[in-house]
């Protein structure tokens, strides 16, 4: 069957495989210059928490040994900034994005940060990354992966491009496990969300697809297994905040 006879999910809509892309990337330009404060306002600011969450586990060489880090869908800087102030001289990170609007944010807030000389952007593709096979000591992707039309392709990839003995890190929204937060949070994403997103960037029906996305996404034993199918060893997650994230890992041995 072909990609154009395939179907997949935007957000509760079924669409055909391989218009979806074409219409994430039109959500990620809409809302690019207002993405961060949004990610605060949606969040309480617990991102920055979860975040900080994914570095400590990422665990970046403080040293002058060289560590290289490929950050994908992570257009506005975010993992790539926080790695590179924990990290030691020898840290070098690559954000890749498919979206041109989020990496030039990115590029505008590395300048401002005086780390333009230690991240770099890339315009590109999780599902055919423009990399060569074991270039990078570490692959992260922070609320991006639900967004690939092809998360197989995409953790495929992830596996090619990382040296041997080099970790997996990924931090996506999830089901929340906690009887009573589970009803708060849906009537919070759907009935506070999107009219937030309109109020602060214009656009209502962006953040309605985001968060209906992420209901769409796997159960984290679920993901876990798609994870284990690229190749990836042991394994594993930690759900944070009642289920509302959780941090999937995996080691390229």
């Amino acid at each position: 069957m072909s990609g154009a006879d395939q179907t997949t999910h935007f957000g509760f809509r079924d669409v055909p495989l391989n218009d979806k892309q074409t219409l994430v990337n039109d959500v990620f330009h809409s809302v690019a210059q207002r993405y961060d404060l949004m990610n605060d306002l949606m969040s309480a600011g617990l991102h920055r928490l979860w975040k900080q969450l994914m570095i400590n586990a990422l665990d970046p060489s403080r040293g002058d040994t060289r560590f290289c880090l490929l950050d994908v869908a992570g257009g506005t800087g975010d993992i790539a900034f926080r790695a590179a102030q924990a990290a030691g001289p020898g840290f070098r990170a690559t954000v890749c994005d498919i979206n041109s609007d989020m990496l030039a944010v990115g590029r505008e807030r590395a300048v401002a940060q005086h780390l333009d000389d230690r991240v770099s952007f890339v315009e590109g593709n999780a599902e055919a990354l423009a990399f060569s096979n074991n270039t990078f000591d570490a692959y992260t992707i922070a609320f991006g992966i639900r967004n690939v039309p092809r998360i197989d392709c995409a953790l495929s990839e992830a596996f090619r491009v990382l040296r041997p003995g080099s970790r997996f890190l990924c931090l996506e929204f999830s089901t929340v496990d906690v009887p009573g937060l589970d009803r708060i949070y849906d009537l919070f994403s759907f009935n506070v969300i999107p009219p937030l997103g309109r109020a602060v960037t214009g656009d209502a029906e962006s953040y309605r697809y985001l968060v209906e996305s992420i209901r769409q996404f796997p159960r984290p034993a679920a993901f876990a297994d798609m994870i284990r199918s690229a190749g990836f060893s042991r394994v594993g997650w930690q759900s944070f905040s009642g289920g509302i994230v959780a941090l999937h890992s995996g080691w390229r041995l």
